[in-house]
Order: C-alpha cells, then structure tokens, then sequence
C-alpha cells in the first residue's frame, strides 16, 4: 500500500486546499488531521477524498504510539491558531509551537518530509522581509510561535550538516482565497470585500495610518492556489529551508477593494471603474484605523523571493487582479 500524507488543519483554509490538490493529482490516501470543536470547518473537505480523519489531539497518541511508523511519505502541517489578536499566550504556544515540535522530532526520527506553515508575521513593523535573523522582531504572541518554532528549524535542520529528512517551512504573506469562509474575522481582506459589496454595494478600508494614506496600506496578497503549488513543488524536489511564500509584489488595499468591486461588478454585467470613480460614488469607503491595531498593524509587506527563487522555484504568481478574479467567481457559485 502506498504511504500516507497527512495534512493538520485539513479542514481549514490551506490544509483543505492541499488536500484538494493531491486529490487532482491522484492522490487519496490522506490521513485528514484538524479539531472539529467548530464543526462547520467540515464542509471544506466535502469534495474531497481521504483516507480517514483524525482529532490533533489523538493523532499525537497515534505518532508517539509508534502507530504510523513507516507509513508516512509527508506531514503538511498547515494546523495553528492564526488569530493575530489572541491575547492567551499559554494556548498560543501549545498549540502552534509545542504541537509543532512535536510533529517535527517524529519526522526527523521517522525520515519523513515535513513542510510547515511559518509566517510573514515574524517579521513585525520591519520594512526588510528576508529570511534573516536580523529582520525578524514579532509584533504579537502569534507571530512570536511561528518565530520561536523557525528558530529550532534552524538549529536542528539547517545548520546542520548531518544527513536528516526534508524540512521546509513557508512564511506565508496575505494569503486568500476558496475554502476560508470559516475563519470568520480573520479571513482575507477579499472575502469580506466580497461579502460587503453583496450585502450593501460598498466596500470599507482603513483611513490612512503610519504615513500611508487612506487605503494606501501595502501587502503582499498571495493566491491561495500558488501556495499550494508552491508547496507540493518543493515537496516533489527534496530540497529544505525557510523560504517566504508571497508574491513579490506589494499592493495596495485600494487595488484589492477596486478588484474585488470590479470583479462583481463583471458579474453583474457591468463595466469595471477606476479607483477614483468608485471613491467618489462611495462603493469605496474609508473608516478609522482601529485603536486596538495601532503599534502592532504591519502596513507593508513584501516577500523577498530571492532564497524560493535560488531553490528552484520558478512559478510565477497571480497578481490581485488575477487571483480576485478567480477566487470572486468562486464565491459567487
């Protein structure tokens, strides 16, 4: 029989879209890893096929059992708390560097690949967004898990010259797309443009904030379909390291709402409009920055793609118009 891949957080938003992605590719013998205690995550796997399901918690007694041992070809492990604004530090650590550490000793033992989620959080309110020590300073206890797990990565698997399994770890930028209408509040900037258009024809940003103008904020918003790839790319290669996952390119939250609008807007049989007429007809609207975001907002990022780009990898990615487009016809079905 062939061995398995498990995905953690199978029923959220990256997990369930790299499982519905080794599915296109054939592949079904998938060991579906998550925590149900919301149960609407569910319908995320509904067109999927896998091999069984079992509770985060349970599958640590499974692994530590030796239950699995020789069985595994990879571990995705995409599961955390992404909740920027979580203020429990004591579950923020068990949960995504605790549980982390664990996974990552039993695929070092068991020579089996492991390709984790990090984030571009780590990086803070720094304007560098390279792979280097001296660029990252986490803003909040989220981004300090994924940032303090990096570092055993580090320590164990990179700068070590002895052999070991792959490790790789992505450190994901804005990431949106299908299959995250569960996450509520932290889902994408996209969805909730999407939703708001359909329930009142306007949109709403952040006034200007740090420098920035009113909706001038930049990230580095990066299709969900890309990081998939991206991800079984590197699987497919073998190859180890910290890489950021993005596109490259900042841009702005003004260009994502414009997007979005004119993305329902094709929709409905209506030409698209430039950003300064939908702000002036009010489908674009401004709202004050949040006092509770103030000292820990990231109001730019970009990924350096130089170290993905040195790995091999040549893909390029969507830009906002391209990914908006795909994933608003997607939501609209």
């Amino acid at each position: 029989m062939s061995a398995y891949y498990v995905v953690t957080g199978a029923c959220g938003f990256v997990g369930s879209n790299i499982v519905k992605a080794l599915n296109n590719r054939g592949v079904d013998n998938i060991i579906a890893v998550d925590n149900l205690s919301k149960p609407d995550k569910f319908r995320n796997l509904t067109d999927c096929e896998i091999a069984d399901y079992i509770d985060k918690e349970d599958f640590l007694s499974v692994i530590q059992d030796g239950q699995l041992d020789g069985a595994l070809a990879a571990i995705f492990h995409e599961g955390a708390c992404s909740d920027t604004m979580e203020t429990d530090g004591k579950y923020m650590m068990a949960n995504n560097y605790r549980y982390s550490m664990e996974l990552l000793d039993y695929c070092l033992d068991q020579d089996v690949a492991f390709l984790y989620a990090s984030s571009a959080s780590v990086y803070g309110g720094g304007g560098v967004f390279k792979e280097q020590r001296e660029f990252e300073a986490p803003l909040n206890i989220y981004g300090y898990s994924k940032f303090l797990f990096d570092q055993v990565v580090r320590r164990r698997v990179l700068d070590d010259t002895g052999g070991h399994s792959q490790v790789v770890g992505f450190r994901y930028f804005n990431v949106y797309g299908p299959r995250e209408q569960h996450k509520g509040r932290m889902a994408s900037v996209a969805f909730h443009h999407f939703n708001q258009y359909r329930e009142s024809g306007k949109v709403r940003l952040f006034e200007g904030a740090d420098g920035y103008a009113n909706g001038e904020q930049r990230r580095d918003f990066v299709f969900v379909d890309d990081v998939v790839k991206t991800n079984l790319a590197f699987l497919e290669s073998g190859k180890s390291g910290i890489f950021n996952l993005g596109t490259g390119r900042a841009q702005s939250f003004n260009e994502l709402a414009a997007a979005t609008v004119n993305a329902c807007r094709a929709l409905e049989g209506k030409s698209a409009m430039p950003l300064s007429e939908l702000v002036s007809a009010g489908i674009i609207e401004y709202i004050p920055f949040p006092d509770a975001l103030k000292g820990k907002y990231q109001s730019f990022t970009q990924a350096d793609l130089s170290n993905l780009r040195g790995a091999g990898y040549a893909n390029e990615f969507a830009t906002v118009e391209q990914g908006v487009a795909s994933y608003v016809k997607w939501l609209a079905q």
